[in-house]
């Protein structure tokens, strides 16, 4: 007899064809130049080995005494990261093992069965699974392409409904690179203020900006909001560690509600205890290490976006959408075909995977997307077949 399986698990276990194609090709034991490895585990990008290890092995980490918001001293060190006018106090952290628990915590915070929030699209599609197993409904508004996919805050005010409970944000998108501007997050805030809702943004790619944007939102959206605003980020990306499993949630807003808001999510965090002790007892030190970490990462992904730019200049059929941060980079190649097209032409004949645009819900063909963390020599010779294959 059948298990009794939920809907919120009803989704189709069939790959799709691009990773049909992939596990065929690996099977033949054909190559592959992966263009869409983002794990910096796998790109060569672990450095202060024996620091890290250091860390992880304090005398605390054998002593278990949890807090549902997470070790003081692990929040305090969190809490040194938000200075300035975006301020937040270790009172007001919450961590957690990743930011997709935040956002779990969240939801389950802010929405009932059948409510809604709001997302950016195109996006990366972890958002969609998250709605799901947590019995809330999802609904995008859309970025402007053409304005450097800016929010279009005249279709968000308008896909605001009455079960709606939160916008969703990611500074910088994710893959488009956009940061947040000023105005945008003052009509944000506004938006959420007049209608009662939360801001919830992901800033866990927000240390790898390039340019000098005065009118971007760089440093953490808690800078003094009139709504319930919480800031996501966490060792994933910020120290490019994700097997540490540490993320956390900033809470901003006014006072009369965060007192309730803390109360609550303390309650959800205790139910769980998911954050490991090592890492939290670690953690002041693991922060310490962050210049030494991003100045690897960053050198990265300028050195790759300088080769992607200098491949695909002009008068090259494709070009590389220009970009304010994060670790991919859009290609927008000829609509000749489908981008699922394009990506398994490239898989099957140059033994290049690059991720197809409708992964990330681009409204139109003609966008295929790399990860830019790939070593450099990997990336150079993925991206000349790539160069070649699209100037055919």
């Amino acid at each position: 007899m059948r298990p009794p399986f939920s809907t919120r698990t009803e989704w189709d276990p069939r790959p799709n064809r691009l990773t049909a194609a992939l596990l065929a090709r690996r099977e033949r034991g054909g190559p592959v130049l992966d263009l869409t490895e983002s794990n910096p585990t796998r790109c060569g990008l672990v450095v202060e080995g024996e620091k890290i290890r250091k860390a992880l092995g304090r005398a605390e980490i054998l002593r278990y005494d949890p807090d549902p918001k997470g070790l003081r001293s692990a929040r305090e060190a969190v809490a040194a990261l938000y200075r300035g006018a975006a301020a937040v106090t270790a009172d007001r952290i919450v961590l957690t093992a990743s930011t997709s628990e935040a956002y779990a915590y969240l939801f389950r915070l802010l929405a009932n069965p059948g409510d809604e929030l709001l997302a950016p699209s195109p996006c990366y599609p972890l958002f969609d699974f998250l709605a799901r197993l947590n019995d809330v409904g999802l609904r995008s508004y859309p970025l402007i392409e053409n304005e450097g996919f800016r929010i279009d805050l005249e279709r968000l005010r308008e896909s605001v409904g009455p079960r709606t409970r939160a916008i969703l944000v990611v500074n910088p998108g994710n893959p488009t690179g956009a940061f947040l501007k000023r105005d945008e997050l003052e009509a944000l805030d506004l938006v959420c203020e007049e209608r009662g809702l939360a801001l919830i943004a992901d800033e866990v790619f927000s240390d790898y900006g390039t340019g000098s944007d005065p009118s971007r939102v760089t440093s953490c959206v808690t800078d003094q909001p009139r709504a319930l605003t919480f800031a996501l980020n966490g060792l994933s990306k910020m120290l490019a560690l994700p097997q540490m499993k540490l993320g956390w949630i900033a809470a901003a807003g006014p006072k009369e509600v965060l007192d309730e808001t803390i109360q609550r999510l303390e309650v959800v965090a205790d139910t769980y205890l998911s954050v490991n002790t090592p890492v939290q007892a670690a953690l002041p030190d693991l922060l310490a290490l962050r210049p030494a970490i991003q100045a690897r990462v960053g050198a990265r992904l300028a050195a790759n976006r300088e080769t992607l730019d200098r491949l695909l200049s002009p008068p090259h059929p494709a070009r590389a959408l220009p970009s304010e941060g994060g670790w991919s980079a859009i290609l927008r190649v000829p609509a000749t075909r489908s981008d699922e097209e394009w990506a398994l032409e490239l898989l099957e004949r140059d033994g290049v995977l690059v991720q197809p645009g409708y992964f990330y819900d681009f409204p139109r063909e003609g966008r295929l997307v790399v990860s830019l963390l790939p070593e450099e020599a990997t990336f150079k010779e993925g991206m000349e077949r790539i160069d070649a294959r699209l100037a055919k």
